[in-house]
């Protein structure tokens, strides 16, 4: 293996940094929405050319209705060696928020020391980042194990992800999640969890003035419903649970034959998440209105990222370089929920939110730092490189 040095894959990155933004714009300039499966394997085709034209081969991992995933590794697989718990795991997810048309509507642009675009920090400015990381290693460090993996439906729950994502982290000695860093600069050591439920109240339809006591009303049940899910909310303990969606019935005068509902609820802990789990089936189980029944329905989730020693290793080798390179920051705890969550539930040591630096996610107005791109590109490979070399 070629002894690389920090200096030599500091300054590749640095010449190609005109490049990472030419290649952003082309991502940001796609359209990519998690349920528009072109788009979002239209932006991975344009990662393959960018891998193909390093060296890197890709995987593709066909994926049915939403955006296939895809594997690149610098040490190819059929290199003979066994790479369970030696490899550097980078993670990124290609979809986006936003409806088609948005990039025609609001292309990339730079103003300001700052880039915006749909989906420009969350995250395609984290999917270039990784790109030309595991580019500079390639060409460097070929024999560091990196494995990049980016996926296509991280903002809905990563149902068809998960599977590829935790095989992945098995294998996996640390694990770079390139969602945006903070505001503040700062990467992610810990998040919360989140469980997105349906539930559907049926009731016996009526009317409302002439016989009203034949029905059973399921918008009345789904009210006692609302008001029973909210109380399990313990702010200070990190668990909230949030009815966001509600309607139903037929008719302002017949007693609603049915209703239905979405509920959000997010966790610190995974003894939260079973506790949780087992208070909304309970509460489903109760009737209040006569004559109703209600189901409910696990849509989606995401684990919590919860800090452990190996993790607090990571981020402490990632924060050192950061001050050394000039960036002092620390690591901070979101409640927002990401794929992070899956690979340290697995006890792979993850570091969350070392993509660019941005903010406003999800609205017109986001945008990352344009110099984040670059320095975050930096710290993280010499942060590989310095975990790479023996003890």
């Amino acid at each position: 293996m070629k002894d690389a040095n920090e200096h030599e894959i500091r300054a590749w990155l640095a010449e190609r940094e005109p490049a990472m933004l030419a290649l952003l714009a082309e991502l940001v300039n796609i359209d990519s929405g998690s349920y528009d499966k072109p788009g979002v394997d239209a932006v991975g085709a344009r990662l393959v050319q960018f891998f193909q034209s390093v060296g890197i081969a890709v995987r593709t991992e066909p994926v049915a209705e939403r955006g296939d995933a895809m594997r690149m590794a610098t040490v190819p697989d059929h290199a003979g060696l066994d790479h369970a718990g030696r490899n550097f795991l980078l993670m990124g997810h290609r979809d986006t928020v936003f409806p088609k048309g948005e990039a025609s509507r609001r292309p990339f642009r730079m103003e300001g020391g700052r880039a915006y675009g749909p989906g420009v920090a969350d995250m395609k400015g984290g999917l270039v980042m990784n790109a030309f990381v595991m580019a500079a290693f390639r060409q460097l460090a070929p024999g560091i194990p990196l494995v990049a993996l980016m996926t296509g439906d991280e903002e809905i729950g990563s149902l068809a992800s998960r599977p590829f994502i935790e095989r992945e982290a098995r294998k996996a000695r640390a694990v770079f999640n390139a969602e945006p860093g903070r505001v503040s600069g700062n990467v992610v050591t810990g998040r919360k969890g989140g469980l997105h439920f349906t539930f559907e109240v049926t009731g016996k339809a009526a009317h409302s003035g002439v016989n009203f006591t034949d029905g059973a009303s399921a918008i009345g049940e789904m009210a006692h419903k609302i008001v029973a899910l909210h109380g399990l909310t313990r702010v200070p303990e990190g668990i909230t649970v949030n009815v966001g969606l509600a309607g139903g019935g037929q008719s302002h005068n017949t007693t609603a034959p049915h209703a239905r509902g979405e509920i959000d609820t997010r966790y610190v802990t995974n003894d939260q998440r079973d506790h949780l789990v087992a208070s909304v089936e309970r509460i489903m189980a109760e009737v209040q209105v006569p004559g109703t029944r209600s189901r409910a329905t696990l849509l989606s989730e995401f684990l919590p990222l919860v800090p452990t020693p190996a993790s607090e290793a990571v981020t402490g080798a990632y924060l050192s370089v950061a001050a050394e390179l000039g960036h002092p920051i620390s690591g901070e705890f979101t409640g927002g929920c990401a794929d992070s969550g899956f690979t340290a539930s697995l006890g792979a040591p993850t570091l969350c939110g070392t993509g660019p630096v941005g903010g406003r996610a999800h609205t017109a107005d986001e945008y990352i730092e344009v110099p984040s791109l670059l320095a975050r590109a930096q710290i993280l490979a010499t942060t590989v490189l310095r975990m790479a070399r023996p003890a």
